[in-house]
């Protein structure tokens, strides 16, 4: 399996039990989603190593207590700490609406409904404080924030977004 196959669902940051047991915090807003999965892959060494999992239970609401097959001692759980947890996508659970994940709108047209057509989604920059499009417009990279205000619809069958930027915006870059 390869990581762009995949999606990050969390990490693991502690240690449970001495019989191998951690937590794992998880990057959802529905952890209980990921209660009973059979297995998961860990990120070890930048391979995907698939680990099959013996059981697993929410902890405080946003942590997984996780046993793993054949992880049975403390040094066992040390071996896998600070691992990131990855599944694969079909695992994701479907959006509907102007949802969506970051990863399915790349390649995506952007139409503004006041100046047009704007360009195709490259990419999506989320280490800002405000998640952005970065748009492809012939050549010309064109921000325009990822904010619920000014995204009107999400069309999953012909690929596109249609937004509302504040005005003005979009002619920065051009």
């Amino acid at each position: 399996m390869k990581k762009e196959d995949c999606f990050y669902l969390g990490k693991i940051v502690k240690k449970y039990s001495f019989k191998g047991e951690v937590l794992a915090k998880l990057d959802t807003d529905q952890p209980e989603l990921y209660e009973n999965l059979d297995a998961i892959f860990l990120e070890l060494r930048k391979n995907l190593v698939p680990f099959f999992i013996e059981r697993s239970q929410l902890h405080k609401s946003e942590l997984l207590r996780l046993k793993f097959e054949d992880v049975d001692t403390e040094a066992d759980a040390d071996a896998i700490m600070k691992s990131e947890l990855y599944l694969p996508l079909d695992l994701l659970p479907k959006l509907e609406g102007n949802k969506f994940y970051f990863h399915e709108v790349i390649g995506f047209k952007i139409t503004d409904k006041n100046f047009g057509e704007v360009g195709i989604i490259k990419s999506i920059n989320d280490s800002t404080a405000q998640a952005l499009f970065e748009i492809d417009r012939n050549g010309t990279e064109i921000l325009i924030p990822m904010n619920d205000e000014f995204i009107i619809e999400v069309n999953r069958t012909n690929k596109t977004i249609l937004v509302e930027a504040p005005e003005g915006l979009i002619d920065l870059y051009i």
